[in-house]
């Protein structure tokens, strides 16, 4: 033990571990334990991002764990079962309920099955747990069969054999078999994936962001680097009326109305009342939902979609000019309208509107609500600020959630960061202050917070309105581009207007030197870190890569949505970090859920090795190891105030 002295400042900590730790045996066997832990495998982790409401997609491949479970069955099993049976026990495990429902449709020997069955997932069980230690494998066991599963993973020798037989058949005798199989089928899942990291973009345009919510919030560890549609709806649930008309145009633009109101019971009747009474005799051809569905349905959405869409520009108006340093005014556009002609003149060029029926806009302010439309944005912010459901996600996002994330020496974000045309940091102001970087995103996280959190109503509004500003402004972080063209796209025929000019960012992450520079920039190691990117779709079909900067950025963002699938050519990639190095997994479009279970299709994926490391990655290589490390210094100090009477034992 070093002779270091123990410090007054230090006393009081040592004083309050050994409440913990209260004898030297008791110090002693946690740095046993600590250092023992050093050395496993680290643990598996597992990245997504843009999501985009696809649920049945997103359920599948947390199940199959980016086809880590597939691998594991054909290694244990590759010589003693067929395809076929690798295949059944593969899509048990994934779908335990649906299968053993299956199964006792099946003319077989169910009990004969259930005991082959599990002593294979038995098996399978013990090695996914086989990196963990025996203390967090407890933890995650089921209370019901948590002394019988423990008995089980850590069968030790022959003597046993018949003991453990007898607990597989007397499982089966009590008709507990079903019970066990599903519990250890999630067990597995649990055990294959030790960290799951999403890259943003939960919600919009898939109809079932709730139902994702609601899966993550069971999830045993995960974090979320938010992306401009999660900020979009974590500011409509702080109540900002710019962000709920933006979340109400996209539900509608895609159809999804039912994720409003089954989803979160989102009352929209005062809204539908007003858009069809206003827009009765309007067709709203361009605001008909993207399926191009020209059904009645489909026709009332484009009512709707109209009504909340001018709605948004005027309330965003209002918060452009209540936040002049946000520097947004060339998107003040119903006041560049010419109402009587028909035109809007942007950049010095005039162009002919594809409609002008404007029934709720006064041309001399035109940013005015009339009295109906203040009465539904009160009925509307009301709803959304009081909504359980919606509350409790919007919470979940903030304490899972942040707006980048530094973990085991990579950078997760899901947008950009904010760079110059020559390629270095971008210095934005911010509340009477420059910002970039890493010091940017911190002070932006910072403010969403206060949006959402805050007491003060003056902190609480600039947070509201920077969650707008987040969601499309022109140097948001998370949308990275200089103008969202919503109007454009809508009113005006000139695809040249549509454009939406990206941050140099999208350029310069081609760059390793660049990648190198933001890595520092967050404290990261150049030369053995990375970045993982979501937002922009990887077009997969015209060739482009993932990876970029010579291996240190990966995009895994390549068309989870439907919506994105005929640009991207897949359905998305994922990314898996394990002990031995990286692997980036390429899916092909999931059909359902009901033919996958069916026809035993799993999502045809295509996995790439990009890095593997010479020696295993232990715990010790990761951020735990460091919190372990620094444990066992605090405990080595009270070792030596225990020795030298700076600290009695408790005995």
């Amino acid at each position: 033990m070093p002779n270091l002295q123990i410090s007054q400042f230090e006393l009081p900590f040592l004083r309050l571990l050994s409440e913990k730790f209260p004898t030297t045996a008791a110090a002693s066997a946690e740095i046993i334990n600590l250092q023992a832990i050093l050395n496993l495998p680290k643990g598996t982790e597992h990245f997504l991002s843009d999501i985009h409401g696809e649920y049945d997609s997103f359920q599948h491949v947390i199940r199959n764990a980016s086809g880590v479970i597939k691998a594991k069955i054909k290694n244990l099993f590759e010589i003693t079962l067929t395809t076929q049976e690798r295949d059944e026990l593969t899509f048990l495990i994934y779908y335990p309920e649906e299968i053993l429902q299956k199964k006792r449709e099946e003319n077989i020997n169910i009990n004969d099955w259930y005991a082959v069955t599990l002593f294979r997932l038995i098996q399978l069980c013990r090695e996914s747990a086989s990196k963990y230690t025996r203390s967090k494998v407890r933890k995650a066991l089921p209370p019901e069969f948590a002394y019988i599963i423990d008995e089980l993973l850590n069968e030790q020798g022959e003597n046993k054999h018949e003991y453990y037989n007898q607990i597989i058949k007397t499982i089966i005798e009590l008709r507990r078999a079903e019970s066990f199989i599903i519990e250890i089928s999630k067990l597995i899942q649990r055990f294959s994936i030790d960290h799951l990291h999403i890259l943003g973009d939960i919600f919009d345009r898939g109809s079932s962001p709730h139902l994702i919510m609601d899966m993550l919030a069971n999830h045993h560890s995960f974090d979320i680097q938010w992306g401009n549609h999660d900020i979009l709806w974590m500011g409509a649930g702080a109540g900002s009326l710019a962000c709920i008309t933006n979340l109400l145009r996209m539900s509608f633009r895609y159809g999804n109305i039912d994720t409003i109101e089954d989803g979160y019971g989102i009352n929209l009747r005062p809204l539908w009342k007003f858009a069809l009474d206003t827009y009765k005799d309007d067709p709203c051809q361009e605001f008909l939902p993207k399926e191009n569905n020209v059904s009645e349905n489909a026709c009332n959405l484009a009512k709707i979609s109209k009504a909340v869409t001018i709605l948004q520009f005027k309330l965003e108006a209002e918060l452009i000019k209540r936040r002049p340093t946000f520097d947004m005014d060339d998107r003040l556009l119903l006041q560049m309208i010419d109402y009587e002609s028909g035109h809007i003149t942007l950049d010095g060029v005039k162009y002919k509107l594809s409609s002008c029926n404007f029934p709720t806009i006064n041309p001399a302010n035109p940013n005015a609500l009339t009295p109906e439309e203040k009465a539904i944005t009160k009925q509307l912010r009301e709803t959304f600020i009081t909504n359980e459901k919606l509350q409790r996600h919007i919470q979940l996002l903030y304490s899972k959630g942040s707006l980048y994330k530094v973990h085991n020496n990579n950078l997760l974000f899901h947008g950009c960061i904010l760079l110059n045309e020559d390629g270095s940091l971008k210095k934005l102001p911010v509340q009477g202050k420059e910002y970039t970087g890493k010091k940017l995103m911190d002070k932006f996280d910072r403010i969403a917070r206060q949006g959402y959190m805050s007491k003060d109503p003056v902190a609480k509004k600039y947070g509201e309105d920077i969650m707008w500003y987040l969601w499309s402004g022109v140097d948001s972080p998370l949308f990275g581009k200089k103008k969202m063209a919503t109007f454009e796209r809508l009113f005006i025929e000139d695809k040249q207007t549509h454009t939406e000019e990206k941050n140099p960012y999208y350029e310069y992450r081609n760059s390793e030197n660049t990648c190198k520079m933001l890595l520092e920039e967050f404290g990261l190691d150049p030369d053995s870190s990375h970045i993982f990117n979501g937002h922009v779709p990887v077009k997969t079909a015209k060739g482009e890569s993932p990876v970029k900067a010579n291996g240190r950025l990966v995009v895994i963002d390549g068309g989870f949505s439907r919506a994105y699938q005929k640009v991207t050519g897949i359905a998305g990639y994922t990314l898996i970090a394990n002990s031995h190095g990286l692997t980036l997994t390429a899916h092909q479009p999931f059909v359902s859920k009901a033919m996958a279970i069916e026809q035993k299709i799993d999502i045809d994926s295509q996995r790439s090795i990009l890095e593997t490391s010479h020696e295993r990655i232990r715990v010790k290589d990761t951020d735990t190891g460091k919190i372990l490390k620094q444990q066992i210094t605090d405990l080595k100090r009270l070792l030596y105030a225990y020795s030298h009477g700076d600290i009695k034992e408790l005995i």
